[in-house]
């Protein structure tokens, strides 16, 4: 089953006097990449979340926000009396010490005491954390963020099945095209043969034909073919697999471009050439719906 990488999901929840918003987003990305936006009061359980979203996804780009707020409240700035207190004490210690050592320290002014980590409290601060209702929030939105990506993944895999069926039949177009201008190039060998031969006095009339037998094999696009062919095989089986396969079927799409390529380079027929430019043309389409591939 194909999961994409793009991906919402949002929970809310309240307990006590608080309340959150959560929302999760994703976006492809080479790797796993989880960055979080978390209240400063709940980085204690930052490596908790990311193990629960490490064990759930392989790769992707994962933010994940969360706003708290308390209920029936203006989220007022309170002073912290305590906290200021034992700042301003730790003050008077520090300026006696400094004295005694002769140093001179500047003054310092209410706002400087105002600025200091924890003097000023909101009521999100003041209220008690609920942390297991908001880890419950956390995994029913992994839940519904999974399920996102694999709704995601089901509409990804249809094109990519489309994609893959049109490659296979102009893969099966290009090989009858091939097998049809066999004939040709064979006798157009043996036309330059003789031609070669006519106007070429002393020529070794064998290592003529073993050049030109050389130019028929790197004319010959059957390997070409017959590699797309095993490449359509192997995208088929990685679309049936239940693994993150986004990787591979990212590496397999620039086999596909090789294999095209050369085609391309070596058809030496108008239709040949067409063929392989609808392939190309094709398979950068199809890449581009890979990169999304968890």
């Amino acid at each position: 089953m194909i999961r994409s990488m793009t991906a919402f999901a949002s929970e809310t929840g309240h307990a006590d006097q608080m309340s959150w918003v959560l929302e999760m987003r994703g976006v492809n990305a080479k790797g796993l990449d989880i960055r979080l936006r978390l209240p400063e009061r709940l980085m204690p359980q930052e490596q908790v979340i990311r193990s629960k979203l490490a064990k759930a996804f392989a790769r992707g780009n994962i933010s994940a926000t969360l706003r708290l707020e308390v209920e029936g409240s203006a989220s007022a700035i309170q002073l912290d009396e305590h906290i200021l207190e034992s700042y301003i004490l730790s003050a008077i210690r520090v300026r006696t010490m400094a004295k005694n050592k002769g140093l001179k320290l500047t003054e310092s002014t209410a706002t400087d005491y105002l600025a200091l980590r924890g003097v000023m409290r909101n009521d999100v601060e003041s209220t008690k954390l609920p942390d297991a209702e908001i880890l419950q929030s956390f995994d029913a939105a992994i839940t519904g963020f999974a399920a996102m990506r694999a709704s995601e993944g089901a509409a990804l895999e249809r094109v990519l099945r489309q994609q893959l069926a049109e490659i296979a039949g102009l893969t099966a177009e290009a090989a009858l095209l091939a097998e049809a201008r066999k004939d040709h190039v064979a006798a157009t060998l043996k036309v330059n043969l003789a031609r070669v031969m006519d106007n070429t006095d002393g020529a070794d009339r064998d290592r003529v034909a073993q050049e030109l037998a050389l130019l028929a094999v790197k004319a010959d696009v059957s390997e070409e073919i017959d590699r797309l062919s095993a490449h359509v095989a192997a995208a088929e089986a990685l679309l049936e697999s239940d693994a993150p396969v986004g990787r591979k079927l990212d590496f397999l799409m620039q086999e596909f471009n090789r294999e095209a390529n050369t085609l391309c380079s070596k058809s030496g027929a108008p239709e040949l050439t067409r063929v392989g430019l609808d392939l190309k043309a094709l398979i950068d389409q199809m890449r581009e719906q890979v990169q999304n591939v968890e």
